[in-house]
């Protein structure tokens, strides 16, 4: 693709300090695209890492930052009147399964609210696709492994898993009523460099790196489809000049239900190869070079014993599998976080 044709592209990252985020702005910005970010830089988490995020993403000249919370309507639709973005990817949302038992409001106002003032917003000042962040928590209590996109996920376990269910639910009503091209994405246990510091790979590494003993829960009987942060942004890319087309002969008994009648599709992007907590666990103690004290507790409320996705339909349409070994993904986040806080 030529420069004028680049920027004659604009991109609209919400959430654009958060984690995946940054990692896609940063993306973008070395393909020489223009790109809007907006966060509303919460306290969910340190803030402070939200701005060392930005800080980077702020040297490129084609990054624009605002200030902006996807549930305040009018200042959504500023940005979309100011910068008239041709592709929105919507990363903004309130993350974390426990956090949603003790502060349900919160992922009212962001994942629901703040996701009906996107989709209003797509609506009225038409954009060439929508992808947006759903998860791999609406497999909810599903027992059948690998988790297929053509899986039904109507028995979600957490409010969190909910709010993305119900995400994807509207998508594929603006989908099928204004013609909005729309992608969710469901994204399985992401880690890595600039990670959030309430995942559990973030304080265990704080942990035993600071000696102090970590929570075990389930007694480590769980197993996860960890994802390297590279993979995710590598498949989100492919994805944005993929546009889901319309099958208007579409029919629930015999086609897969990732796809409609409306422009709407839904994917798996995970590593495909659940790990143990406790093979994690043993893996991340060998990057850091140091043991860790565990504390064996029973399951969290909210919580699942696996993880798996079937990440077929990635592979078919975009040629793309993550591939990104734990051992490969630990020793680079190990690095990082070494590194960021100055620990020698």
């Amino acid at each position: 693709m030529s420069y004028n044709e680049k920027f004659q592209i604009t991109y609209l990252i919400t959430g654009a300090a958060g984690f995946i985020g940054f990692h896609l702005s940063q993306k973008l910005l070395e393909e020489e695209y223009q790109v809007i970010g907006i966060d509303n830089l919460n306290d969910y988490y340190d803030p402070g890492l939200k701005k060392d995020r930005l800080k980077i993403l702020e040297k490129y000249n084609s990054f624009t930052f605002h200030k902006v919370d996807l549930k305040d309507k009018a200042d959504v639709d500023n940005i979309f009147e100011t910068y008239k973005p041709t592709h929105v990817v919507n990363l903004a949302a309130q993350a974390g399964v426990r956090y949603s038992i003790e502060n349900p409001y919160a992922y009212v106002d962001s994942n629901l609210i703040g996701f009906i003032n996107i989709l209003e917003a797509c609506r009225n000042y038409p954009v060439k696709h929508l992808i947006y962040a759903s998860s791999s928590s609406v497999y909810g209590g599903n027992k059948v492994a690998p988790f297929s996109t053509n899986h039904n996920v109507d028995h979600p376990v957490s409010l969190y898993a909910a709010t993305k269910k119900s995400n994807e639910l509207m998508a594929h009503t603006y989908s099928h009523l204004y013609g909005i091209p729309t992608t969710g994405l469901r994204f399985f246990t992401v880690y890595g460099p600039w990670g959030r510091p309430d995942m559990a790979y973030f304080s265990f590494t704080r942990d035993i790196i600071a000696g102090k003993p970590i929570k075990v829960f389930n007694h480590g009987k769980m197993e996860r489809d960890f994802t390297y942060n590279d993979d995710i942004i590598e498949g989100v890319f492919r994805l944005i000049d993929k546009n889901p087309a319309a099958n208007k002969d579409w029919d629930e008994t015999k086609d897969d239900i990732s796809t409609s009648f409306a422009p709407y599709k839904i994917y798996n992007i995970g590593n495909n190869r659940p790990v143990s907590l406790m093979r994690f666990i043993n893996i991340l103690e060998e990057k850091i070079g140091k043991k860790a004290e565990k504390i064996y507790m029973d399951m969290q409320p909210g919580d699942v014993l696996r993880t798996y996705a079937d990440v077929s339909d990635l592979e078919k349409d975009i040629g793309f599998k993550p591939s990104t070994s734990l051992e490969q993904g630990l020793e680079q986040f190990v690095r990082w976080y070494k590194d960021y806080y100055n620990i020698k």
